[in-house]
């Protein structure tokens, strides 16, 4: 009987040990690529000092990690700013949070072709991202640059047909984010993210139109609306808002994200 009972308990005290462990794991969604990279010393950080497990699960495109976290599939993503984030909520019904901030990774207009802005020539082919708000994004910033008229340069959801004038005939090809780096030599100009811009070879610096440090496109960690108070949660925005990690960015960007958090 002795036996039975010391095994039974031997049993419970596994399987609360398994419990406690699945508890204390956050499945993460990033965009495959140096945001991954960053996380990781993230997630270090939060195993160190929390005992937190975060399980970074990769995508690679911008609809399924926000399709996952809505499904209960992720706990949280990390690869989006609020526009976006927003865009997706009033086109898809999620109900999604801001759990805290991480970086800006401003987005710039490449050129294989051309060296200045002053080079394009009328009625050059300019690529742009096609998912919400991004593209947008870069649309407010060749109106910025006069290069274009938008009826509205604040509405943040932009497309080509909100352009009041065109006076240069510029046109435009709606892209994946993703398949941007991809199709540039076969345009004129294109917008990409940093997210894909630096995989690819693509230096800010070279960027002929490029966002500085006041962009309001602040990426954040979204997660299920009445999570981003959840213990693990708050310890996961904790272990990501570090010296460490700002230094893992600052290595892997070449000083092209900066940190969103600084005002919290």
């Amino acid at each position: 009987m002795q036996k039975v009972i010391i095994g039974s308990l031997t049993a419970l005290a596994l399987a609360i040990n398994v419990a406690n462990a699945e508890t204390r794991t956050i499945k993460m969604g990033t965009v495959a690529g140096p945001e991954t990279e960053v996380m990781e010393v993230a997630a270090r950080i939060a195993k160190e000092e929390y005992d937190l497990n975060v399980e970074i699960i990769e995508f690679t495109d911008y609809v399924t990690p926000n399709a996952a976290l809505a499904d209960g599939s992720l706990d949280a993503n990390a690869y989006q700013h609020e526009p976006y984030m927003q865009a997706m909520v009033n086109d898809r019904g999620y109900d999604f949070a801001i759990a805290g901030y991480t970086f800006v990774y401003p987005i710039g207009a490449y050129s294989e072709k051309y060296d200045s802005i002053d080079e394009l020539p009328d009625g050059a082919q300019i690529a742009l991202p096609n998912d919400p708000s991004n593209e947008g994004r870069a649309l407010i910033l060749m109106h910025n640059e006069g290069l274009i008229t938008l009826n509205d340069p604040t509405f943040l959801e932009a497309t080509p047909i909100d352009i009041a004038e065109n006076p240069r005939g510029f046109r435009f090809r709606e892209i994946e984010a993703a398949q941007l780096p991809r199709v540039l030599p076969d345009v004129d100009m294109a917008f990409i993210n940093n997210t894909f811009a630096q995989p690819a070879g693509l230096s800010l610096d070279d960027a002929l139109i490029k966002e500085g440090p006041e962009s309001p496109y602040v990426n954040l960690i979204a997660v299920r609306g009445g999570d981003e108070d959840r213990e693990e949660i708050r310890q996961l925005v904790d272990a990501y808002q570090r010296d460490e990690v700002i230094e893992k960015a600052d290595e892997l960007f070449k000083g092209a994200a900066v940190p969103g958090w600084t005002d919290e």
